[in-house]
């Protein structure tokens, strides 16, 4: 599985120049619709419709090439046929983080369910790496199924925070070395400490 923090770097340079590129043809578009009469060296509206057609095409075609290199994507797709490791239960309550066992203990490469239930308001349940980028997250929705699967490749020490606004208290929601992956053959560089 690749790397969250590799495919991020990838996605924002591809959709950044997919972005100006957009830009472009809004400014275009601005451009002819200011112009007083007939615009001198503004090509004619076949190339800017053309330019908008390809950019839609291309856009689609970016969803379609990258969305099975997100790691998620795979295993939800398969979700249905792959038995998990273990389990974990987590509880939200009162804006604070119960976990069963702390901290949890993964096996690297096995697929593990982190099982989350709210019995009051709706919080984020997030996996970040030491550096403080983002790993995983789900939505935690009270009297509702949240769970999220997810197998790690890389050993590391990981930790929980609330990911979804649940008032002010919510920003306090953070469970230090929640989880601990281990029997990789490479250490997570951005999750250790």
């Amino acid at each position: 599985m690749a790397d969250s923090v590799d495919i991020l770097g990838t996605l924002k340079l591809v959709y950044t120049i997919y972005a100006l590129l957009a830009i472009s043809l809004i400014g275009w578009y601005g451009y002819r619709i200011t112009q007083a009469g007939e615009a001198k060296g503004v090509v004619k509206p076949i190339y800017f419709w053309s330019y908008a057609i390809s950019l839609a095409v291309i856009g689609t075609g970016l969803h379609f090439l990258t969305f099975n290199v997100v790691p998620w994507v795979p295993m939800d797709l398969d979700r249905a046929n792959i038995k998990a490791e273990k389990s974990f239960k987590i509880v939200y309550e009162k804006h604070n983080i119960t976990l069963e066992e702390k901290p949890m203990q993964v096996p690297c490469g096995k697929y593990v369910v982190f099982d989350a239930h709210s019995n009051d308001l709706t919080y984020g349940f997030g996996i970040f790496r030491q550096n403080h980028t983002l790993v995983a997250q789900m939505q935690v929705v009270p009297n509702n199924r949240n769970d999220l699967m997810w197998i790690f490749h890389k050993n590391g020490t990981y930790y929980i925070r609330s990911t979804e606004y649940s008032g002010p208290k919510g920003a306090q929601m953070i469970v230090e070395d929640a989880i601990i992956v281990s029997g990789c053959q490479e250490d997570d560089s951005h999750s250790m400490r």
